[in-house]
């Protein structure tokens, strides 16, 4: 029988002269994104940047809908931005924090996310609590988080779907219905679980949520989104430099938000990179994400499998459950050397060092991590040059 996957392996033209296991940092995009992002780029050079977005207006405007649909949400729920960086921000400037207030954070904040938050806490004064974890270590002691809510009384919690250096995968809706019992302003970072896996705002309860682009979602660089609640709307949350994208300007003083997430949209944007993310919103939501999840459950407990018989190599994340981002190390190995070894082997993997990740103790620990995070385009010949190349590494 042939492979079902097949079919989505040969558009993805990357696939043919490299493993690539870095796709929860950038996958490889299929043929019609590809396309997608060059046609516009073709148009613009023949009529002019603005001129293009005028005669693309309509499918600019599908970029919403299947944005959207990934994560269960609205059209006019969705704002465009450059990346999941820039979606956070905004969020956390829409928030008007005060010296003495607090943040519960998730231990596994992606670095970018708790180097904003150190930054409001040095700005101003805002204090960082970290959530209370299970026993294990790995997620949020939900019974615990209420109890801290209820006792320091938050202005937000922030979570993340699933944890950059290891996999985790949170319970975010039961975090968000602990905030909704406590009105507290809830944001998830769901960079590394949209595209991989259906995604329902509403079960969420969440007032924010970012997504990139670049990673499962299989899109470029350069864009990503951020779900605005309509709860959130209503009580006038707006990001703190808004421009006229966002907002009309009245009179010299005044100016009045958009309705809709677009409130948190800038002007400028790169119209390509806007629908080779809308292209890879499409394909995924063809495929379905069912299917994908499925898929991507089957890739990871294979490689999990093969990495508990390595006599070198060992995974260090922990918890249950867990997606297909899997961090390994091995004792006795420099780990830039060992990632450029693995890439002249023709193997993509991402290096972690421990700095990115200082809450995550498994990695902490080990000092340095190799990230192995496949998609479905993967294959039994991929991952068998994984484990050829890791072995090969290994006796350096």
């Amino acid at each position: 029988m042939d492979d079902p996957w097949l079919g989505y392996r040969r558009e993805t033209p990357g696939a043919e002269s490299v493993a690539h296991f870095n796709n929860a940092g950038a996958a490889l995009m299929p043929r019609p994104v590809i396309d997608a992002v060059k046609a516009h780029i073709d148009l613009e050079a023949r009529c002019g940047g603005y001129e293009a977005a005028h005669l693309r207006a309509d499918a600019i405007a599908e970029v919403y809908r299947h944005g959207a649909a990934l994560i269960g949400a609205r059209p006019e729920n969705i704002a465009l931005t450059a990346n999941a960086t820039d979606s956070y921000a905004r969020a956390l400037s829409a928030i008007a924090f005060e010296r003495g207030d607090v943040i519960i954070a998730s231990w596994s904040e992606y670095a970018s996310n708790q180097i904003q938050l150190v930054s409001l806490a040095r700005r101003f004064g805002v204090e960082i609590v970290q959530a209370p974890k299970r026993e294990d270590g790995a997620g949020a002691d939900l019974q615990a988080l209420e109890a801290l809510i209820a006792k320091r009384r938050p202005k937000l919690v922030a979570s993340v779907h699933i944890n950059t250096s290891s996999g985790f995968i949170e319970d975010v809706a039961g975090i968000g219905a602990v905030c909704r019992r406590h009105d507290v302003h809830y944001l998830v970072d769901a960079c590394q679980s949209a595209g991989q896996m259906p995604i329902d705002v509403e079960a969420i309860g969440c007032d924010f949520l970012s997504a990139t682009s670049r990673k499962f979602v299989r899109g470029p660089r350069g864009a990503g989104m951020l779900y605005v609640s309509d709860r959130a709307l209503d009580a006038g949350l707006e990001p703190l430099f808004i421009d006229l994208r966002g907002a009309m300007l009245m009179n010299e003083r005044e100016y009045a938000p958009a309705p809709t997430a677009k409130r948190f949209e800038d002007w400028e944007f790169s119209y390509a990179a806007l629908l080779g993310f809308g292209a890879a919103a499409k394909y995924a939501l063809e495929i379905g994400l069912d299917r994908i999840e499925a898929r991507l459950r089957d890739l990871n407990n294979a490689i999990r499998a093969r990495i508990a018989g390595q006599n070198r190599w060992r995974a260090i994340d922990r918890g249950d459950p867990v997606a297909p981002i899997i961090p390994i190390c091995a004792e006795g190995l420099d780990g830039p050397a060992t990632q450029r070894a693995m890439a002249a082997a023709g193997v993509n993997v991402s290096l972690l060092p421990a700095e990115w990740a200082p809450m995550d103790r498994g990695l902490a620990e080990a000092g340095w991590a190799l990230r192995v995070s496949p998609h479905y385009y993967n294959n039994a010949a991929d991952i068998d040059r994984l484990f050829q190349a890791l072995e090969e590494a290994a006796r350096g």
